[in-house]
């Protein structure tokens, strides 16, 4: 069986309006578009590298 995957809640709490299409762009590949929407993704570091790109605009939490 394989060990369950470490995950991580991401909340998006930042506007991307004004912001580089980049960074937009690094939202929607979390899973973000509106304020104060969550995703419970996997922490790998891909995920974390998107995260510290966007780190101004989203807040993270470590999911159970």
């Amino acid at each position: 069986m394989a060990a369950a995957q470490k995950t991580i809640r991401v909340t998006q709490i930042g506007s991307p309006i004004g912001r580089r299409g980049d960074q937009r762009a690094t939202l929607i590949g979390l899973g973000l578009n509106k304020r104060h929407r969550s995703r419970e993704l996997e922490d790998t570091p891909s995920v974390r590298g998107m995260i510290n790109k966007v780190r101004h605009l989203v807040q993270v939490d470590e999911a159970e």
